[in-house]
């Protein structure tokens, strides 16, 4: 690296922050403006100080970008599902960033009626995303979300399929979704609200009608709580959703008559938490009722909904969670996890037996995918392992027939899964708890210490980070690197309590589990701390800020993608989208215990005059889950505190929001500068 390249420092302007009598002083609250053109001046100069610093890695970054691309089967398209008289399919094109949906009507030989070519769509735009694809009964009618922004805020507008013609109508700020009724002109939608971006309305709109006369169905008033609108798999329902971390509320409206009025299933209770489906004359119910900590399955008649009626069917286990159902004509599907392993259960109706599907590995992650058409005795799942290509497939569930539809390609001829090991190990966290450890390298690596390894978690908000399969971690396993994900308390990968013991006072398991995993891979002679480095994005960027305050010493470097490290802060920001709705995950910081809890792990409030390891953090201008101050003012922190002259680098993607870039290849580029800052620290050169 260049000897006259200096880093950006940014001004320092002293600004107080007080809370219980407590004061804070940030000396970078002043990034927190996206309209001062100072802030973007500074911004631009980390980006122009990454880029030169990396300059000698460019002609690398193309090299395994195109690497990574010529493994990808371009001109690919999904496996066709069946809905409503017609095969869906998506599909992309050779050369081409954005997918193409179609369909064909009750044949696949049938001529493909082209919906939407996002191709053509977003050649005006450098970021776009459609979603909430959604069509009418009569199969006439589409509506569509699209986001120019990549601040997740959709405008829905309206396609006729039989003229091609889309409507004038243009719907903003919604979250691109909407729902049909069976009257074919009605839909109901969500709005945000303009500065929080929470989903807070649900709206109804006839067609034909002026978006300024659509009628407000329901408002949600607590500012905890976000909403949605669908339709049941049976179609005989509209249902809202109000739900917040811990609370969940239903309510219901026949679809035949939208112009009446949503009745409530079962009215908010704090801590009860519930989904619905419908089947025949009764609704199923996956509910924690009763202390079900792992959830259980509960039915009640269609008319009786309130919680009084309700009568165990799946009873509650300790040692298994019951993670949702599929209902079917003939069967009853159930998703389960058992020891951290997923486990699909087969349940007929009529009181046959029962199974589960077998599956061989522990580093596998199987579940239910598409499976719209309630009159089929087919299942359709995926499946995948850390080596093992994602497969779609269908199965009988009366003969247990099995047939593999599609099994992802990876191209170049190289890639054989033989050639990699998959194992699953436990650590021991600090307090005696085993923490899983999925994993995946190239056969004939030694443990002698030496490998490079790249340990990944998230653990937050109870999502479980399953072992999946990369065809873009190949550039990394083909060169000498072992893959792991650490299975940290946080997520609900072992059951409901794993993810109760890593959130609100007990965050800081998180941290420690990932600290301990990292010290186990040492121990083991996996690695050692001059070739193990750490990855998470958000709140995953979150641990990667915390365990570099805690015990920087065993990473060589961290890539944390848009993380959320300015937590206090952040969480006493009512107007930032997302704060009030997750104080059942962080805490509310306005009550004193929370506040001194945050502050005592929050990566911006924690940084010290210390050696930390080389680092490589990106966000994106307009994110709206993770704005992109925090990042910022980290880096800013960071570069006066750190006390060695490691690699510390900031890159804005002055276009986009929390996901990235939005093209299938553009995002493969954001992945190559992630690998060369790794690569680059192993001196791997090609």
């Amino acid at each position: 690296m260049s000897t006259e390249l200096h880093p950006p420092i940014a001004k320092i302007i002293s600004h107080q922050l007080e809370k219980h009598g407590h004061i804070r002083t940030d000396n970078y609250y002043w990034l927190n403006d996206r309209e001062n053109p100072e802030v973007i001046d500074y911004l631009n100069k980390e980006n122009e100080y990454y880029q030169k610093s990396t300059e000698h890695t460019k002609a690398f970054q193309k090299d395994l970008f195109e690497e990574m691309k010529a493994r990808i089967k371009e001109d690919d398209e999904s496996y066709p599902y069946f809905y409503n008289g017609y095969f869906y399919i998506t599909r992309f094109e050779k050369g081409k960033d954005y997918p193409i949906y179609s369909r064909k009507k009750e044949s696949l030989t049938s001529a493909e009626e082209i919906m939407f070519d996002c191709n053509e769509m977003a050649k005006d735009f450098t970021y776009f995303n459609l979603n909430g694809i959604s069509i009418s009964e009569d199969n006439k009618w589409v509506s569509f979300g699209v986001d120019t922004v990549s601040r997740r805020q959709y405008t829905i507008q309206i396609k006729n399929l039989e003229t091609n013609e889309i409507l004038p109508l243009k719907i903003e700020n919604t979250t691109g979704g909407a729902t049909w009724a069976s009257d074919n002109k009605t839909i109901f939608y969500t709005r945000k609200d303009e500065v929080t971006l929470r989903s807070d309305k649900i709206f109804k709109h006839k067609l034909g009608s002026n978006p300024a006369d659509d009628v407000v169905v329901y408002f949600e008033k607590d500012d905890t709580f976000n909403v949605t609108v669908y339709k049941s798999k049976s179609k005989k329902y509209l249902i809202i959703t109000s739900e917040s971390t811990l609370t969940s509320e239903y309510q219901i409206l026949l679809s035949s008559t939208p112009d009446s009025k949503f009745k409530v299933f079962q009215k908010r209770t704090r801590e009860l938490e519930y989904s619905i489906s419908h089947y025949e004359d009764s609704f199923y119910i996956v509910t924690n009722k009763d202390d079900a900590t792992n959830f259980k399955l509960m039915k009640t008649p269609e008319d009786k909904t309130s919680k009084e009626n309700w009568v165990d069917l799946i009873s509650h286990r300790e040692e298994v969670l019951l993670e949702g159902i599929d209902i079917f004509k003939d069967y009853l599907v159930v998703s389960e996890r058992f020891d951290g392993l997923n486990k699909i259960r087969i349940m007929p109706w009529n009181g046959g037996e029962e199974y589960y599907l077998p599956f061989e590995l522990e580093t596998y992650t199987a579940y239910t995918t598409t499976n719209i058409d309630f009159d089929t005795e087919i299942l359709r799942y995926g499946y995948q392992s850390m080596a093992t290509p994602s497969s779609i497939i269908d199965f009988n569930m009366r003969t247990k027939e099995k047939t593999v539809l599609k099994e992802q390609e990876v191209l170049g001829g190289k890639f054989d899964k033989n050639n990699y090991i998959e194992e699953r190990i436990w650590a021991t966290a600090i307090d005696g708890t085993k923490v899983p450890i999925s994993m995946v390298y190239r056969k004939g690596i030694k443990l002698n210490g030496q490998n490079p390894f790249l340990l990944y978690a998230y653990g937050s908000y109870g999502m479980t980070m399953d072992p999946y399969f990369s065809t873009t971690r190949l550039s990394l396993l083909d060169r000498g690197f072992i893959y792991a994900i650490s299975h940290v308390r946080g997520g609900e990968d072992l059951g409901r309590n794993w993810y109760e013991d890593g959130k609100l006072l007990k965050k800081k398991n998180t941290f420690t589990d990932f600290i301990d995993c990292s010290k186990y891979v040492i121990e083991q002679k996996y690695t050692s701390p001059e070739h193990l480095y750490a990855e998470g994005g958000s709140a995953g960027g979150l641990l990667m800020g915390a365990i570099i305050n805690m015990n920087p010493e065993l990473y060589n470097g961290v890539i944390a993608q848009v993380p959320f490290v300015d937590v206090v802060t952040t969480m006493l920001d009512e107007t930032i989208p997302l704060t009030t709705g997750e104080y059942d995950e962080w805490g509310n910081p306005n009550k004193k215990k929370y506040y001194n809890y945050m502050l005592s792990y929050s990566p911006y409030d924690n940084v010290e005059k210390k050696e930390y390891p080389n680092m490589y953090i990106s966000t994106g201008l307009h994110d709206s889950q993770v704005q992109y101050w925090e990042p910022a003012k980290w880096v800013a922190k960071l570069r006066v505190y750190k006390t060695n002259d490691k690699q510390l680098y900031l890159d804005t993607n002055m276009e986009a929001g929390h996901g990235g870039a939005s093209g299938r290849f553009e995002a493969l580029k954001e992945v190559a500068k992630e690998f060369t800052f790794l690569l680059d620290l192993e001196k791997i050169e090609r």
